[in-house]
């Protein structure tokens, strides 16, 4: 299946629609599970050394390895809430050797009404709804999501689940990165995100789960799993080089 443990977070071993073979692999989690600070808003990652450590699973659950990160790829939690990191190994490689292959990244926005599943590595259990709506923002404390999956209420997720990937239920590729549920019924604080329309009117969901979208990372990867934020339509959040600079 090529799903994560991620240290109390979940995730999964992919590859891009032009991944090859020979490039090092990607996991991909969310970014409230990367190791260091969380990224404040509007703050985007790149590049940051990374020597981390996940458990790899099996179709059943079990882990069959131990992966070694080298680089934190992408980390933001401003628009999206995603955490790319790179392996040491390459996906032929991996499959050599333990016989996994990786998930694969739809390159297409999904549509409502998609029958998804939400695979926990950490939780070591699978979740079946369709897509409710798609949001179009969810505020969570001082963090903003764009274009939001929302789930139907039979995918009940609740901690432990962040970061696993949504795959549709028919083509098998990932649409999304669980990262949110609204608990207690409480209104855009800790665990109980809410929603906000264009006309910036606030609606609250309790129980209901939410996933960012993936298909954005398609947009910014080069040759040999390279991530080019400067590519010709690029939808992923750039870092602020006039921050950086001061």
């Amino acid at each position: 299946m090529g799903t994560l443990d991620v240290g109390g977070c979940s995730g999964s071993l992919m590859r891009m629609p032009t991944s090859e073979d020979g490039d090092r692999a990607f996991v991909l989690t969310n970014g409230h599970c990367y190791e260091g600070t969380w990224p404040v808003p509007d703050e985007v990652l790149v590049d940051k050394p990374s020597h981390r450590t996940f458990d790899l699973l099996d179709g059943e659950g079990r882990p069959v390895a131990t992966l070694q990160t080298v680089k934190a790829a992408y980390v933001t939690m401003t628009g999206t809430d995603i955490a790319l990191y790179q392996l040491d190994m390459s996906y032929e490689q991996l499959e050599r050797k333990y016989g996994v292959r990786p998930l694969t990244v739809s390159a297409q926005r999904p549509a409502k009404g998609t029958d998804i599943r939400v695979v926990s590595g950490s939780q070591k259990k699978i979740f079946a709804c369709d897509i409710d709506q798609l949001v179009y923002r969810v505020l969570e404390t001082g963090y903003m999501t764009k274009d939001v999956l929302r789930y139907t209420s039979a995918c009940d997720t609740g901690s432990g689940t962040s970061g696993s990937p949504v795959i549709d239920a028919a083509s098998g590729q990932v649409v999304g990165i669980n990262n949110t549920s609204n608990h207690e019924g409480g209104q855009c604080t800790q665990d109980n995100p809410c929603e906000m329309n264009r006309d910036g009117i606030i609606t609250v969901h309790k129980g209901i789960a939410y996933g960012t979208q993936t298909y954005w990372l398609t947009t910014c990867i080069g040759p040999h799993n390279h991530l080019d934020l400067g590519k010709r339509g690029c939808l992923l959040p750039k870092p602020d080089l006039r921050a950086a600079a001061r």
